[in-house]
């Protein structure tokens, strides 16, 4: 009887970002396996997730690594699907704690390659390179790599073939038919191992799939981007996408170019990953239509395309500084285009919305999705899942990567295309599945709560979070009283200082009373023989908090401060 297999989903189910998940296996026939025989782990991404406006001072969010870094000795490898951050962004703070090797396209780890670089972290992982529809083993693990068309290059389906038959990861893909680089998802080879092995298990993007319809071609963008640049005559056009969205970049290039601009980029990441993407032959721009930054002054505007990052609106990023007047190698107004070749990930509207206010204030002309089709979703709709389920024809099925609306969409779908409905799972993070000759089943839970970035890891925790927001949301009341413990007696104080309560210069008589009732309360804690700090700073807390709660009906932090002597 074929063993069972596991898989442990630690991030990407209910939310956009942090995907990552485990399938463990047993090595077959006693070859490949790990510690003493248990059974081998064999991860799938390892991404990021960008903070909720209510995640105060956070920088990042990551998979909890726990379970992983439990057992860290059974890692074989990991699968990278595709180089967007919210694949592969995690790999440089999973690195710090173990060491594996990491497989992947060119494209996928030339992009994983640069955050692993920037943390001094290569010499912890071999970055293994694999080619279209190649088939490795790893560990005991034998995997199939399979082309699919995304937002970014030399995206990768993922078919593991287990004793319990193929289980098959989508990765982020669309039935893109006329995809920039010709490079389309191989429907073919999935037909035929559905047709052949068949299919145990599939889990599929769920990101579009509220979407009615199908999502248009990557290439119809680039008929638009040559139609709105001809419209700019006489104008510098600025354009911001993903800088991972290397097609994007091309078919910007092209456009550019075929209206007689100069190219230059602006931004590290860009200019970074337009390198890669050049060395890679993915993108194709002639040395002689590349400028520097610095030089862009010496053309005239109409001339001039910048392609910039920022397209999400990040506060610090070049597109950001730009629009308020700080990037310091370009300069704004009413003689330049800007062009959004993107939409807003979910969560960053309003820095998005933010930066097009702050454009159009410069005298900026603003292109965006909601003008002018300048972007096309690399995530499949319904129409092209329903596709997808016709074609693989899983026995078992599991939505992932969306939030839990998004999972919910995709799970209707695989039951409409006849996937039986005690066969949809609806998982979340930290779920774990074992898939045995029973069928597919729940297995328990492992910790797959949020682990936040604030300039190091793990040095936030919720209890943070949760003070954070309270001073964001209330402000702070700082109460300092002396007292002489021997005599029993209030020596100096209470003073209040305040930031984000009230404004001290302008409520002293509200100050005055808030002073009057913590002196009170402290001289009846000392009369009534109390001596300890501790408690004399609980009766502080409480008397404060109590008065500001009664005057202006908030709730800030209260922090009593009891000197003695």
């Amino acid at each position: 009887m074929p063993a069972p297999i596991r898989i442990v989903f630690l991030g990407g189910l209910g939310e956009i970002g942090r995907n990552c998940m485990a399938i463990e296996q047993r090595a077959v026939e006693g070859k490949g396996a790990k510690k003493g025989g248990e059974p081998s782990i064999l991860l799938i991404d390892c991404g990021l997730m960008f903070p909720d406006a209510d995640m105060h001072g956070i920088d990042l969010v990551l998979p909890d690594f726990t379970y992983l870094r439990e057992n860290a000795e059974r890692i074989v490898g990991l699968v990278a699907t595709h180089g967007h951050e919210d694949h592969v962004g995690a790999l440089q703070y999973l690195l710090r704690e173990m060491s594996f090797p990491i497989y992947g396209s060119a494209v996928t780890l030339g992009l994983a390659r640069n955050r692993i670089e920037e943390a001094g972290l290569l010499g912890r992982t071999e970055l293994i390179t694999v080619g279209d529809g190649e088939r490795r083993m790893i560990g005991p693990f034998d995997v199939e790599f399979i082309p699919v068309t995304h937002s970014v290059p030399h995206a990768h389906a993922i078919a593991v073939h287990t004793p319990q038959g193929v289980v098959l990861h989508s990765g982020d893909f669309k039935l893109d038919l006329t995809p920039v680089d010709g490079r389309r998802t191989d429907i073919a080879r999935l037909g035929q191992i559905a047709a052949g092995e068949g299919i145990r298990l599939l889990m599929a993007d769920s990101t579009n799939a509220e979407e009615h319809g199908h999502s248009p071609s990557e290439s119809s963008v680039g008929a638009v981007l040559r139609a709105v640049f001809a419209e700019q005559k006489g104008r510098r056009v600025i354009t911001a996408s993903f800088a991972s969205h290397l097609h994007r970049i091309q078919q910007i290039a092209d456009a550019a170019i075929a209206s007689g601009r100069v190219i230059a980029t602006l931004g590290l990441s860009i200019k970074k990953n337009v390198r890669l993407g050049r060395e890679l032959g993915v993108i194709s721009i002639p040395d002689a239509s590349l400028v520097d930054i610095d030089d862009i002054d010496s053309y005239p505007p109409g001339q001039v395309c910048v392609i910039s990052t920022g397209s999400q609106g990040e506060p610090m990023s070049a597109l950001a500084l730009l629009a308020r007047g700080e990037n310091k190698w370009v300069k704004v107004g009413e003689h330049d285009t800007v062009i959004l070749s993107s939409h807003a990930i979910p969560g960053n509207e309003g820095n998005v919305n933010r930066v097009i206010d702050d454009l159009l204030r410069s005298g900026v002309e603003v292109v965006h999705s909601g003008v002018a089709d300048v972007h096309a979703t690399g995530h499949a709709q319904a129409d092209e899942l329903k596709t997808y389920m016709s074609l693989t024809r899983p026995e078992w099925f599991v939505p992932i990567h969306g939030e839990y609306r998004h999972m919910v969409a995709n799970a209707k779908l695989a039951m409409l295309m006849g996937v039986a409905r005690d066969h949809v799972l609806l998982c979340e993070d930290g779920d774990v599945l074992e898939l045995s000759d029973a069928g597919l089943q729940s297995a328990g839970r492992v910790p797959a709560g949020y682990l936040y970035v604030d300039g190091i890891v793990g040095d936030v925790g919720q209890g943070v979070l949760r003070d954070r927001k309270v001073l964001a949301e209330e402000g702070v009341v700082v109460v300092v009283v002396s007292v002489d413990i021997g005599s029993g007696k209030v020596l100096t104080g209470p003073e209040i200082i305040t930031r984000g309560w009230v404004y001290a210069p302008e409520a002293e008589d509200l100050l005055d009373e808030a002073c009057d009732r913590v002196a009170q309360a402290v001289e009846q804690a000392l009369a009534s023989g109390v001596r300890d700090v501790e408690s004399l700073e609980r009766d502080v807390r409480r008397a404060a908090g109590k008065f500001v709660s009664e005057r202006t009906k908030r709730r800030p932090m209260i922090v009593p401060v009891v000197m003695e002597t």
